[in-house]
């Protein structure tokens, strides 16, 4: 355990997502990425507490570091 500050907020959080993919019509490979949950980490930053709101049909899942739209400024 490290014995640095912990840089973890109460305001960090982590996008649980299923990612799926899929060719387009011209055969271009891409992926689909639908968020289902969201990721709390432990105030120990052990290990995370995850909420779903669907379970993925494959059994796969990609959790990363939630990361705010930018406001984009009207001129």
């Amino acid at each position: 355990m490290s014995t640095e500050p912990s840089s973890t907020t109460s305001t960090e959080r982590y996008d649980v997502f299923v990612v799926e993919n899929y060719e387009d019509g011209a055969g271009t490979e891409k992926s689909n990425w639908t968020r289902v949950g969201v990721a709390f980490p432990h105030k120990d930053e052990n290990g995370l507490s995850v909420e779903l709101r669907a379970i993925p049909v494959n059994g796969k899942l990609v959790i990363r570091r939630h990361e705010a739209k930018s406001k984009s400024i009207a001129s």
